[in-house]
């Protein structure tokens, strides 16, 4: 299979970290020029520099993708810089733990916001531009918790639903020129998920739980997801669009 990225540009928000800048780094040694994006700057810039070191070219870009302005201002930037966007990876987003009865609306907000605003913000502007110059392919990046519910995090759950209602929409509406997936990725051992582990009472106990609840026995990897990402947007499966692809060790498969 040939997965050929040779000069596309390439936006991948909530890059700093995690499956993001696995993302980016798999885009870049593509061939592609990847647009780094991300609240954090130090953490942009380290991805930066990591796909420069491999030989690849990106830029980074500060932006808070919630808010309407930051959004505008760095596809301007992009388009600035490139004069194109070629495929869109919504991958910013946040978690929070919660029973609805638990969850304070402020905290609701906030994940709506990271989570499903910024997707819809980015996509907004990824299809004028893309309409424009004749198509394009935007991926959002979802969770198994948009297809099952799992118990005490009902803000994360619903936002990743919205995410896979977002992409058939938008799918439906912009075929042919433009397609649209979605990846519902399984706990995957990100610095956040790792982060979380090493919190918890007993870090040998937590990790064996979350691995143990999916058939594969163990947690994904940023790499592994990055390859779907780059699988979903190339033009091997180019009659792929409102498709919904589960990587998540076997937990959706129960």
């Amino acid at each position: 299979m040939k997965l050929d990225f040779e000069n596309k540009i390439v936006v991948v928000t909530g890059a700093g970290l995690g499956i993001g800048r696995a993302t980016a780094r798999a885009f870049a040694n593509h061939g592609a020029r990847v647009a780094v994006v991300d609240l954090n700057e130090e953490h942009a810039r380290a991805t930066v520099e990591a796909i420069t070191a491999e030989g690849g070219t990106a830029a980074y870009f500060v932006a808070d993708v919630s808010e309407e302005e930051q959004v505008k201002k760095f596809f301007r930037e992009v388009l600035d810089k490139w004069g194109r966007v070629d495929i869109l990876i919504n991958n910013a987003g946040i978690y929070y733990q919660g029973t609805i009865t638990s969850t304070p609306l402020a905290a609701w907000e906030k994940v709506m916001a990271v989570n499903v605003r910024s997707a819809y913000l980015c996509a907004r502007e990824a299809v004028a531009i893309m309409e424009k110059q004749g198509g394009g392919v935007i991926i959002n990046v979802a969770s198994e918790a948009g297809l099952v519910g799992i118990k005490g995090q009902v803000a994360y759950n619903v936002s990743k639903a919205a995410l896979i209602g977002l992409t058939r929409s938008l799918a439906v509406d912009h075929a042919p020129s433009i397609r649209v997936n979605c990846l519902c990725p399984g706990t995957t051992a990100t610095p956040l998920v790792e982060e979380s582990v090493r919190r918890s009472g007993d870090p040998e106990k937590a990790r064996r739980e979350l691995e143990q609840i999916r058939p594969m026995n163990r947690l994904g990897l940023p790499e592994e997801q990055a390859k779907a990402l780059l699988f979903l947007a190339s033009e091997e499966v180019g009659y792929a669009t409102g498709a919904v692809l589960s990587v998540d060790g076997g937990y959706t498969a129960q």
